[in-house]
């Protein structure tokens, strides 16, 4: 079986109503993961490009987020509005589309430089 030359993860998380940060779910997440699978479909990418819907990506304040790899391009506050420009910018003609995307240090993942050595598979 081929592989997947992409993946689209839309964070569909759910977080109490009371969490400052709130939640893609609360943020129409749902709408977003089945527009860009309707959408993806629909353009000849099944198969091709996987749209899956994940847990928390941790940028909950950033929400509905939507994470592409292997490009590692991070997507922050995703309406079903965005889909199409997305496919369209992205996926089909290689660009990210600059409004959404996160900014590296706006991400809350750990730091590179900072993570310990053995997560950077032994490199320091």
């Amino acid at each position: 079986m081929a592989k997947f030359q992409r993946h689209v993860f839309v964070c569909t998380n759910e977080r109490g109503k009371d969490d400052p940060r709130g939640c893609c779910k609360g943020r129409d997440a749902d709408a977003v993961a089945e527009a860009f699978k309707e959408k993806l479909y629909a353009r000849g990418f099944k198969r091709i490009v996987r749209p899956n819907k994940a847990g928390c990506l941790d940028q909950c304040a950033q929400g509905c987020v939507v994470v592409v790899y292997p490009d590692a391009v991070w997507y922050g506050h995703v309406t079903p509005a965005d889909v199409d420009e997305i496919i369209e910018s992205h996926i089909v003609g290689g660009k990210p589309v600059a409004r959404l995307v996160i900014p590296d240090e706006q991400l809350t993942g750990l730091d590179p430089q900072s993570a310990p050595a053995s997560s950077r598979g032994g490199k320091a």
